[in-house]
């Protein structure tokens, strides 16, 4: 009986340590994105399906904040500000998560948009304080002053992903021309 307990107590460790060491693969084009739950600065729960079912989201993964407000990120976040009235002319929400340590994240996420406020009305910013959603979606840059890949995901009405982006570098972003256009051959496609 003992001998039975010590196996079952081993195995379960097993299972464990081998659960963890699994890492999460980035989503394919074709695949269902995976549902997660976040919230605005402010506190707000935002969930993916809700915006999901409304239609098209556009899911921009910024570095957030590796140690400082990346200017990359926000180069990219104001080109889509810039650009917001195109993206609700489209019929897309546009969901920017900013990751990082939980240390005062939701503070630094304001500082981020302080120049932004207030978001046109179709664009929202969630923070990922334990990178849960980051790592769920594959993105985890696991290196000194870095949090997450920067990445675009277009996710459909029906959850699934048809387009996406990530990078392995600061740079090489998306920007709103690009998804725009993908926005625009997705709708042309479906049109006929």
């Amino acid at each position: 009986m003992i001998a039975r307990k010590f196996w079952v107590l081993a195995l379960g460790i097993l299972m464990i340590g081998f659960s963890s060491s699994v890492t999460a693969e980035v989503p394919e084009i074709g695949q269902k994105a995976p549902d997660f739950r976040l919230s605005t600065p402010d506190g707000h729960p935002v969930r993916l399906s809700e915006f999901t079912a409304k239609g098209t989201v556009v899911l921009v993964v910024l570095r957030g904040f590796p140690g400082y407000q990346c200017p990359y990120c926000q180069k990219q976040v104001h080109d889509f500000l810039l650009n917001g009235d195109k993206f609700a002319a489209a019929g897309a929400e546009v969901l920017l998560v900013y990751p990082g340590p939980p240390a005062d994240l939701d503070q630094h996420a304001k500082e981020f948009l302080a120049k932004q406020n207030p978001l046109p009305a179709n664009v929202h910013l969630v923070v990922d304080p334990d990178y849960a959603f980051t790592n769920q979606y594959g993105l985890r840059w696991d290196a000194p002053h870095e949090t997450a890949y920067p990445s675009t995901f277009l996710i459909d009405g029906q959850g699934a992903v048809f387009f996406r982006k990530v990078s392995r570098e600061h740079g090489d972003r998306t920007t709103a021309a690009d998804v725009l256009g993908e926005l625009e051959r997705d709708k042309a496609a479906h049109a006929h």
